[in-house]
Order: structure tokens, then sequence, then C-alpha cells
């Protein structure tokens, strides 16, 4: 098979590239509008990736800095020998670690760590709340206290998943939540609950309607750790799928970090499919630095 070579004539590439990506959306279940708005996501920055082809298959990447790192990214490969390819050019650019997005399974990148994961289900058309659990929208004198709670977890979730350090994670977390939540409390579209069993506060809920099309975005739906155990995991999924509903949604997604067992075993048992998965290596004798920009603000 003959060596890898650059393409300048992109468009066999491309179509070819967006049929395969959206195949992977509607194998994962989205409706056509949802899978072309993830589409549109996935190709940002397109025309600066540099495409490559041995005659048997393809390879694309590119480079991005993320928190001043030097990051490379293959977005494509088909290419059955592309990979050393792909990391070999990402190296020579100075890179200090490699990243991919993947649907459809890890497949060549089975080796490359976890970071993070989009999931999805359709929510139930009439869900109802769990028996002897209530939900009620979270008051403005409590969101201080629930914010603060908010940022330290996410903080804990990014170094644990290896991503950042903690002064970065920190960094990260300021940028994200002002982003997000610019309005705090009162920011359109973003829903905050209190769930409460037995007269206590057992755990809080905060969910972006209309995050995509026909979709909620659950930033959290936490239960506290002194009510853990308790089956107040599954009952919180249900009470995500209520308030998709109630916000005029049909699915209801939430990102995972790499090394959160328990939330992945708790996806997985709901029914909540792969979406999206995110993995990175660093590149040989390169300092263990960010791992990638994923987490689950999508």
């Amino acid at each position: 098979m003959d060596e890898m070579r650059i393409v300048a004539d992109r468009a066999l590439w491309r179509r070819d590239f967006e049929e395969r990506v959206l195949a992977g959306y509607r194998a994962a279940g989205c409706a056509e509008p949802l899978a072309r708005a993830l589409l549109e996501r996935a190709v940002r920055g397109i025309d600066d990736w540099t495409v490559a082809t041995d005659g048997s298959g393809w390879v694309a990447v590119g480079m991005t800095q993320d928190n001043g790192v030097a990051v490379g990214r293959i977005h494509d490969l088909t290419a059955p020998r592309g990979r050393a390819w792909a990391e070999r050019w990402c190296a020579e650019r100075g890179a200090r670690q490699v990243a991919v997005r993947l649907t459809g399974g890890a497949g060549a990148f089975a080796d490359y760590p976890v970071r993070g994961q989009n999931r999805i289900r359709a929510a139930a058309e009439r869900p109802a709340l769990p028996p002897g659990l209530t939900v009620r929208p979270l008051t403005e004198e409590e969101y201080p206290r629930w914010y603060a709670g908010e940022v330290a977890a996410y903080v804990a979730d990014i170094v644990r998943a290896g991503a950042l350090t903690p002064e970065q994670a920190r960094e990260k977390s300021d940028r994200d939540f002002a982003e997000h939540l610019p309005r705090g409390h009162r920011t359109p579209g973003h829903a905050f609950y209190a769930l409460e069993a037995d007269g206590l506060v057992i755990g809080t809920g905060w969910l972006n309607h209309g995050f995509l099309p026909g979709v909620t975005f659950g930033f959290s739906l936490e239960v506290y750790p002194e009510h853990r155990g308790r089956g107040y995991g599954r009952a919180a999924m249900a009470v995500g799928e209520w308030a998709t509903r109630q916000g005029g949604d049909e699915a209801l997604m939430f990102n995972v970090f790499g090394g959160n067992d328990v939330a992945m075993s708790l996806y997985d048992s709901t029914g909540f499919t792969v979406l999206e998965e995110y993995r990175s290596i660093d590149l040989q004798d390169a300092p263990a630095v960010d791992r990638g920009p994923v987490d689950r603000f999508a």
C-alpha cells in the first residue's frame, strides 16, 4: 500500500466523513434534526484540518491549544495503518497530547484512556416522579450554596479524570460557569431543582432545556453522599426524564467523566447510550497535562 499523502481536493473525503458521522448518530437513536445539529458541532473548524490517504482509507488531523498546551486531534481514521502517521504528524507539530472524539465504539483507540462520554436516551412520554420523592424549584436563596457545591464537584471531577491540574481545573470551572450561567439563577433555559424525601433535601438537579434540538442537557442530578445507597440515584434519573418533558424536550443527555465508574454503571443500567466518547494519550516523554477538553458542559 502507498505511503500517506496529503489530499488537496477533499470533497470526496468530506462527503464520506459526514455520512459516517451522521450514521453513527442515527445508530445511537438520534432523530434527524438532532443528528444534523451534532454533525454541525463535529465539523467545526473542518477547513483547518489536514486530510491524507494511502489509497485504502482516510486520516484527518488538526492542532488546537487547550489551556496553553498543544493538542493534536485525530478527527477521522479509516486507513488501517493511519494512526501511527497521525500521531507522528501531531508530534512533529509540537503536540504533547493526542485526542479523539469517537462514535460507535473505541475501534483503533481502545488503548487510549477514556476522558469523558456524552450519554443520551429518550425520556418516557409520561414520566412519573418516584414514590416518596418530591421536586420543587431551587430558591434564589438556596442558589449560592448550591453553586459553591457544584463548582467544587466540577473541579474534583476534572482532576479525578486526569484532565487538568487543580489550578487549571479551577480556572476552567470559572470560565465554564460564567459562560453557561451568565445570569445565575435567572439564566434563561436553565432549571434548578431541589429533590426532597421525608421532609429533607436529598439532592439537587440542574438542567438546560433546548440544549440541542429536542434535547435537555443534564448538567447535574446530584444525590448528597449521606443519602446514597437507597435507590435515589435511579430516582434522580427519573426526575431528569420528568424535567425533560416538562421543558418540552424528548431526550435527556448527560456527560460523564472518565474514571467515574459509579455514574457510568448507573447510566448503563438506566439505558443511556454512549453518543460520543472522548479519549486521549500523552505523547511519549511529554508531561501529564490537559488530557481532553470534554466535560459535562459538552
